[in-house]
Protein backbone atom coordinates (compact mmCIF):
# COMPACT_ATOMS: atom_id res chain seq x y z
CA UNK A 1 0.00 0.00 0.00
CA UNK A 2 1.03 3.28 -0.87
CA UNK A 3 1.58 6.13 1.95
CA UNK A 4 -0.89 8.58 3.12
CA UNK A 5 0.83 11.23 4.61
CA UNK A 6 -1.46 14.21 6.41
CA UNK A 7 1.15 17.24 6.01
CA UNK A 8 0.62 18.98 9.81
CA UNK A 9 3.37 21.39 9.26
CA UNK A 10 1.89 24.28 11.46
CA UNK A 11 2.15 27.13 8.75
CA UNK A 12 0.63 24.48 6.53
CA UNK A 13 -2.42 24.39 8.93
CA UNK A 14 -2.52 27.93 9.77
CA UNK A 15 -2.42 28.42 5.88
CA UNK A 16 -5.10 26.03 5.05
CA UNK A 17 -7.55 27.75 7.64
CA UNK A 18 -6.88 31.02 5.80
CA UNK A 19 -8.53 29.33 2.41
CA UNK A 20 -11.37 27.61 4.25
CA UNK A 21 -12.82 30.88 5.88
CA UNK A 22 -15.75 31.31 3.53
CA UNK A 23 -15.07 35.10 3.39
CA UNK A 24 -11.22 34.72 2.22
CA UNK A 25 -11.75 36.64 -1.31
CA UNK A 26 -10.70 35.16 -5.02
CA UNK A 27 -7.22 36.72 -4.94
CA UNK A 28 -6.31 35.78 -0.89
CA UNK A 29 -7.63 32.17 -1.76
CA UNK A 30 -5.11 32.19 -4.93
CA UNK A 31 -2.11 34.14 -3.04
CA UNK A 32 -2.21 31.06 -0.26
CA UNK A 33 -3.19 28.03 -2.30
CA UNK A 34 0.07 28.97 -4.42
CA UNK A 35 2.12 29.09 -0.71
CA UNK A 36 0.78 25.88 0.44
CA UNK A 37 1.60 24.25 -2.35
CA UNK A 38 5.37 25.51 -2.19
CA UNK A 39 5.30 24.12 1.36
CA UNK A 40 3.46 20.72 0.64
CA UNK A 41 6.05 20.76 -2.61
CA UNK A 42 8.70 20.18 0.19
CA UNK A 43 7.80 17.46 2.05
CA UNK A 44 6.14 15.68 -1.13
CA UNK A 45 10.28 15.79 -2.31
CA UNK A 46 11.35 14.59 0.65
CA UNK A 47 12.64 11.51 -1.24
CA UNK A 48 13.97 12.41 -4.23
CA UNK A 49 17.58 10.80 -4.28
CA UNK A 50 20.71 12.05 -4.55
CA UNK A 51 24.18 11.54 -5.99
CA UNK A 52 27.18 12.83 -5.43
CA UNK A 53 28.85 15.85 -7.51
CA UNK A 54 32.81 16.71 -7.29
CA UNK A 55 33.06 20.73 -7.06
CA UNK A 56 35.25 23.40 -5.84
CA UNK A 57 33.88 25.91 -3.19
CA UNK A 58 36.42 28.71 -3.09
CA UNK A 59 38.28 27.00 -0.38
CA UNK A 60 38.65 23.86 -1.20
CA UNK A 61 37.45 20.58 -3.46
CA UNK A 62 34.68 18.19 -2.01
CA UNK A 63 31.96 15.60 -3.09
CA UNK A 64 28.71 17.17 -2.88
CA UNK A 65 25.23 16.40 -3.51
CA UNK A 66 22.43 17.12 -6.51
CA UNK A 67 19.16 15.40 -7.30
CA UNK A 68 19.99 12.45 -9.18
CA UNK A 69 17.55 10.38 -11.35
CA UNK A 70 14.11 10.94 -11.94
CA UNK A 71 12.70 14.44 -13.30
CA UNK A 72 9.36 15.89 -12.45
CA UNK A 73 6.29 16.30 -13.94
CA UNK A 74 3.40 18.25 -12.34
CA UNK A 75 0.34 16.95 -13.77
CA UNK A 76 -2.85 19.09 -12.84
CA UNK A 77 -5.97 17.92 -12.75
CA UNK A 78 -8.39 20.65 -14.45
CA UNK A 79 -9.18 23.19 -13.78
CA UNK A 80 -8.57 23.77 -10.16
CA UNK A 81 -5.33 21.71 -10.11
CA UNK A 82 -3.61 24.17 -12.09
CA UNK A 83 -3.83 26.61 -8.77
CA UNK A 84 -1.37 24.49 -7.11
CA UNK A 85 0.93 24.64 -9.90
CA UNK A 86 3.13 28.10 -9.77
CA UNK A 87 3.68 26.70 -5.66
CA UNK A 88 5.34 23.78 -6.51
CA UNK A 89 7.03 25.05 -9.57
CA UNK A 90 8.64 27.59 -6.82
CA UNK A 91 10.80 24.94 -5.40
CA UNK A 92 11.35 23.01 -8.67
CA UNK A 93 11.51 25.14 -11.53
CA UNK A 94 12.72 22.72 -13.96
CA UNK A 95 9.63 20.24 -13.43
CA UNK A 96 7.35 19.83 -16.19
CA UNK A 97 3.54 20.69 -16.80
CA UNK A 98 1.15 18.34 -17.79
CA UNK A 99 -2.62 18.81 -18.13
CA UNK A 100 -5.48 16.24 -17.37
CA UNK A 101 -9.14 17.52 -18.08
CA UNK A 102 -11.64 16.58 -16.19
CA UNK A 103 -15.52 17.01 -15.93
CA UNK A 104 -18.22 15.78 -13.29
CA UNK A 105 -21.44 14.92 -14.49
CA UNK A 106 -23.84 16.25 -11.96
CA UNK A 107 -26.55 13.63 -11.78
CA UNK A 108 -24.48 10.74 -11.62
CA UNK A 109 -21.18 12.87 -9.90
CA UNK A 110 -19.38 10.52 -12.15
CA UNK A 111 -15.94 12.04 -13.85
CA UNK A 112 -15.18 12.01 -17.77
CA UNK A 113 -11.93 12.55 -19.17
CA UNK A 114 -11.34 15.60 -21.68
CA UNK A 115 -8.05 16.74 -22.33
CA UNK A 116 -4.96 14.71 -22.07
CA UNK A 117 -1.30 16.70 -22.71
CA UNK A 118 1.82 15.50 -21.11
CA UNK A 119 5.44 15.50 -21.66
CA UNK A 120 6.63 13.29 -24.41
CA UNK A 121 8.95 11.24 -21.63
CA UNK A 122 6.02 10.90 -18.77
CA UNK A 123 7.18 7.33 -18.53
CA UNK A 124 10.82 8.84 -16.91
CA UNK A 125 9.55 11.05 -14.47
CA UNK A 126 8.29 11.22 -11.32
CA UNK A 127 4.51 12.30 -11.68
CA UNK A 128 2.55 14.62 -8.75
CA UNK A 129 -0.35 14.67 -10.02
CA UNK A 130 -2.31 17.49 -8.19
CA UNK A 131 -5.75 18.76 -7.53
CA UNK A 132 -7.23 20.73 -4.39
CA UNK A 133 -9.75 18.25 -3.35
CA UNK A 134 -9.74 14.83 -3.17
CA UNK A 135 -13.49 14.14 -2.59
CA UNK A 136 -15.39 11.01 -4.07
CA UNK A 137 -11.87 10.55 -5.64
CA UNK A 138 -13.42 9.84 -8.88
CA UNK A 139 -11.17 12.42 -10.73
CA UNK A 140 -8.13 11.20 -8.64
CA UNK A 141 -8.69 7.54 -9.96
CA UNK A 142 -8.97 8.07 -13.79
CA UNK A 143 -6.62 11.17 -14.05
CA UNK A 144 -4.13 8.12 -12.55
CA UNK A 145 -5.65 5.67 -15.38
CA UNK A 146 -4.65 7.74 -17.96
CA UNK A 147 -0.98 8.52 -16.50
CA UNK A 148 -0.68 4.74 -16.47
CA UNK A 149 -2.33 4.19 -19.70
CA UNK A 150 0.84 5.94 -20.91
CA UNK A 151 3.41 4.62 -19.25
CA UNK A 152 4.04 6.84 -15.79
CA UNK A 153 4.64 4.40 -13.00
CA UNK A 154 5.80 6.85 -10.09
CA UNK A 155 3.42 8.86 -9.31
CA UNK A 156 2.10 10.84 -6.12
CA UNK A 157 -0.95 12.26 -5.78
CA UNK A 158 -0.87 15.75 -3.93
CA UNK A 159 -4.06 17.58 -2.18
CA UNK A 160 -4.97 20.30 0.16
CA UNK A 161 -8.37 18.61 1.25
CA UNK A 162 -9.12 14.97 1.51
CA UNK A 163 -12.20 12.86 2.63
CA UNK A 164 -12.16 9.20 3.83
CA UNK A 165 -14.48 8.01 1.01
CA UNK A 166 -11.74 9.58 -1.55
CA UNK A 167 -8.94 8.57 0.16
CA UNK A 168 -9.94 4.73 0.62
CA UNK A 169 -11.09 4.61 -3.02
CA UNK A 170 -8.26 5.84 -4.18
CA UNK A 171 -5.78 3.69 -1.93
CA UNK A 172 -8.18 0.81 -3.45
CA UNK A 173 -8.10 1.64 -6.79
CA UNK A 174 -4.26 2.41 -7.07
CA UNK A 175 -2.90 0.84 -4.03
CA UNK A 176 1.40 1.90 -5.52
CA UNK A 177 0.27 5.94 -5.43
CA UNK A 178 1.32 7.56 -2.37
CA UNK A 179 -1.29 9.97 -1.10
CA UNK A 180 0.05 13.56 0.55
CA UNK A 181 -2.91 15.93 1.82
CA UNK A 182 -3.06 18.64 4.10
CA UNK A 183 -6.54 17.91 5.71
CA UNK A 184 -7.95 14.89 6.32
CA UNK A 185 -11.76 15.87 6.94
CA UNK A 186 -15.15 13.99 8.35
CA UNK A 187 -17.14 13.23 5.66
CA UNK A 188 -18.64 13.80 2.23
CA UNK A 189 -22.10 14.91 1.82
CA UNK A 190 -24.96 14.32 -0.38
CA UNK A 191 -23.89 16.63 -3.09
CA UNK A 192 -20.30 14.91 -2.65
CA UNK A 193 -18.64 18.42 -1.08
CA UNK A 194 -16.26 17.45 1.60
CA UNK A 195 -17.24 18.58 5.12
CA UNK A 196 -16.20 20.75 6.20
CA UNK A 197 -13.93 21.17 3.74
CA UNK A 198 -13.64 24.68 1.55
CA UNK A 199 -16.53 24.71 -1.01
CA UNK A 200 -15.99 24.53 -4.97
CA UNK A 201 -11.55 25.11 -5.06
CA UNK A 202 -12.38 26.25 -8.49
CA UNK A 203 -14.56 28.65 -7.91
CA UNK A 204 -13.02 29.90 -5.33
CA UNK A 205 -9.49 30.25 -7.33
CA UNK A 206 -11.09 31.26 -10.39
CA UNK A 207 -13.91 33.57 -8.70
CA UNK A 208 -16.60 31.30 -10.61
CA UNK A 209 -19.82 30.34 -9.71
Amino acid sequence: MGKFQVLDHPLIQHKLTIIRNKNCGTRSFREVVNEISTLMAYEVSRDMPLQNKEIETPVAHMTAKELAGKKVAIVPILRAGIGMVDGILELIPAAKVGHIGMYRDEKTLQPHEYFVKLPSDIDQRQVFVVDPMLATGGSAIMAIDALKKRGASNIKFVCLVSAPEGVKALQEKHPDVDIYTAALDDHLNEDGYIVPGLGDAGDRLFGTK
